[in-house]
């Protein structure tokens, strides 16, 4: 028999804590009011009798008080009641001294890896980390109802982002930098103006991004077609100083030549501004800010040629990298960069293919950027083309009052996701049975998501200037109210969902790629997209189904359910569940069939979904790279690709380690040929790590073999 505590974990049955209990409150009441030892191996007989496999300690408890009653000992049921609430209370009195001081120990690695943008051994992030747990502990102990943390913690599901919910901001957002580089915005008390020259908007916008980042916790997107103005403005000024110094000493060619040389410099460095002050800068909350720019070209825009002039520098600059503290070029986190694809760019011929090619060239080298399908986009959304917030989530098409579709200067009110492997296991092959329990579960994340929503109910713009006085969402007055932000479809409200493969193993026995299997999934991913509308249509709130990215949570879950339920064959045993709608990393199927598959449940998740393939070498693939680029802008809305690339311990070289003539594998960097000081894979069959999606220019393989 197994005992689930209320953090999850499952303990052996041990009859003697329930004696111990029961003992303790015989002591504190007169003889009448005692059971006898009996009545209470009586009492043991009955639970025993009801236990199966695993049982709650809050369903063991309620046994024991209904049992008391049942033997009229009512004095003693509530002596027991006060018992228990007594242990509840100091269950409750402290629960963050463990994890704060593992922390300042640099011992808390659950804590400490969950972000990639936060460097939990620095004492400024160290800050943000520590007020997180007491965040978090308060939110746990006194916000949340306390279903909503029993179902937390015994992975039900995952309330995101608990250690900011006592304060009264969201998750992620696009930034409205049109308006803001347009309109100026106020900083820190200061007005900002619109910027003259592309250097200043550049320098601006990393501001905004910092201040926006700090009064936030989830990612926010900038499109950079705002700064082509700003690139022209420099433009026309280099050109009327040229033009008034030489006008009548230098032909027009040659000024035009200086004009061009001196744009060049100003483009070189605001680029450089912008990726390395986001790169340096360090928000309030102790990490970079979690910033993705939108790469998108619109050839017909008034600023279309110095949009692609931006958009080429700032891939130039991410292929070459940022120096590390040993001078090494190496791929920074920071900025996400997301490039679309669309007519006149997805090598069919089209006017900026050139610059395609230098994003896929990237691609290979340094994963981004992710790429998105105008195409497939234009389908999904009535025709628009946007930004997915940093996050990678998306909204809805919504109109403004003027007509005119909107998503700059929208937002994320918060996540909650769902654990579908854990109601196949409930479940087990009855399916109806496990959409009984998934009705369940809805109405827990509906009211887990209803909190946030209540939590930001009421906020005045006072809480973050930067976002609803100047501008990054609106313009409202000091001491205004936010809560028309949070209805209709302004915002959106997340519901996040994890493990749809394993989900269908557990039911019908097959993947969600296979017939019954197949049949399954599309029936339950359906349910999940109506319950989204159904519960936008009921409280008008943006509700909306989520593809989430959340890797750390497909570890969260399948640690807890293995915790719960043992090692469960191709479920538990592998130690992850699979992301939101993916195809599992072990099944047989090439990258191109891959992604046509997942894109139909990208339609079903409108409001977010990233697909990806993992391609071997992509330095040496970019060709098969270009195709499969192809490939995604007929076929599917948002997709990236990932490697796992080769890597010196001596000097953090992240680039391809090549065999030199000795035979020896050796860093182009340092030329340290320790083979225990590298990270090396097989070049020969691209092998990377557990298993692949192997891209090749005539057909696709899946392949394991062992490290050198």
């Amino acid at each position: 028999m197994k005992v689930i505590k209320r953090d999850g974990r499952a303990v052996s049955y041990d009859a003697q804590k329930i004696i111990n209990a029961i003992n303790k409150a015989n002591k504190e009441v007169e003889a009448p009011e005692r059971v006898t030892h009996d009545q209470v191996i009586e009492i043991l007989a009955a639970l025993g009798s009801k236990m199966k496999d695993s049982i709650t300690v809050e369903d063991i408890q309620d046994f024991i008080e209904h049992k008391l009653m049942s033997f009229g000992k009512h004095e003693l049921a509530k002596r027991y009641v006060i018992y228990r609430y007594q242990r509840a209370l100091v269950r409750k009195a402290n629960t963050t001294d463990d994890s704060i001081l593992s922390l300042i120990k640099n011992q808390n690695s659950e804590v400490g890896d969950e972000n990639s943008n936060k460097n939990a051994t620095i004492a400024s992030t160290q800050r943000d980390l520590i007020a997180g747990e007491v965040s978090k502990d308060l939110t746990m102990r006194v916000l949340l109802p306390e279903r909503i943390i029993r179902a937390h913690e015994s992975g039900m599901l995952h309330f995101h982002d608990a250690d900011y919910f006592i304060q009264p901001i969201f998750n992620c957002c696009l930034i409205n930098i049109g308006d803001m580089l347009e309109n100026g915005t106020v900083m820190n008390g200061k007005m900002i103006e619109t910027p003259k020259s592309f250097q200043v908007a550049c320098t601006v916008m990393t501001q905004i991004i910092a201040a926006v980042a700090s009064s936030q916790y989830g990612g926010q997107s900038v499109d950079i077609k705002h700064l082509g103005k700003y690139l022209r403005r420099s433009e026309e000024k280099y050109r009327k100083i040229y033009e008034d110094k030489f006008r009548d000493s230098l032909d027009k060619e040659i000024i035009e030549q200086l004009v061009s040389e001196r744009l060049y410099d100003e483009l070189k460095s605001g680029v450089q501004t912008i990726q390395y002050q986001i790169n340096t800068l360090m928000t309030t909350n102790g990490q970079s800010p979690f910033v993705t720019l939108f790469l998108n070209l619109e050839p017909e825009a008034p600023y279309a040629k110095e949009t692609a002039m931006i958009i080429e520098e700032i891939l130039k600059q991410r292929l070459q990298g940022i120096k590390n503290e040993e001078g090494v070029y190496v791929t920074p986190a920071f900025p996400k960069l997301v490039y679309v694809l669309d007519e006149c760019n997805n090598l069919s011929g089209g006017a900026y293919d050139d610059l395609t090619r230098l994003a896929v060239k990237c691609s290979a080298k340094r994963m981004y950027p992710d790429y998105i399908s105008a195409k497939k986009m234009r389908e999904h959304y009535q025709g628009n083309v946007f930004s997915p917030m940093g996050c990678r989530s998306f909204l809805p098409a919504w109109k403004n009052e003027a007509g005119d579709y909107q998503f700059e200067g929208r937002f994320n009110q918060g996540v909650v996701s769902l654990n579908l492997p854990q109601i196949g296991i409930l479940s087990g092959r009855d399916e109806e049975k496990y959409f009984e329990i998934l009705e369940e579960r809805l109405a827990l994340q509906f009211e887990a998501l209803m909190c946030r929503h209540n939590a930001l109910k009421g906020t005045l713009s006072d809480a973050s200037p930067i976002h609803w006085q100047y501008g990054a969402i609106a313009r409202l007055d000091k001491g205004e109210k936010i809560d028309k932000f949070l209805f209709g479809d302004y915002s959106t409200l997340s519901l996040g969902y994890i493990g749809l493969y394993e989900a269908a193993k557990l039911v019908t026995g097959e993947s969600h790629t296979q017939g019954r299997g197949k049949a399954f999934a599309d029936r339950l991913m359906k349910h999940l997209r109506a319950t989204a509308d159904r519960w936008k249509a009921e409280t008008n709130i943006g509700f909306s189904l989520y593809g989430t990215p959340a890797e750390s949570l497909c570890y969260r879950f399948a640690k807890i359910d293995r915790q719960l339920f043992g090692e469960i064959e191709d479920i538990t045993d592998k130690g992850y569940y699979t992301n939101s709608y993916h195809v599992d990393v072990r099944e047989p199927i090439d990258a191109l069939s891959k992604f046509a598959f997942e894109s139909q449940y990208q339609v079903i998740s409108s409001g977010g979904s990233i697909s990806y393939v993992e391609v071997p070498n992509m330095t040496k693939n970019l060709e098969a790279l270009e195709e499969v680029v192809k490939f995604i802008y007929d076929n599917i809305q948002y997709a990236e690709f990932n490697t796992k690339s080769d890597f010196c311990h001596e000097c953090s070289f992240d680039g391809e380690i090549e065999v030199n003539e000795d035979g020896e594998w050796e860093c182009p960097h340092c030329h340290n040929t320790n083979r225990q000081k590298m990270s090396v894979i097989r070049r020969t069959c691209g092998y990377l790590g557990e298993n692949f999606w192997n891209v090749g220019k005539t057909k696709e393989i899946s392949s394991r073999v062992t490290h050198l």
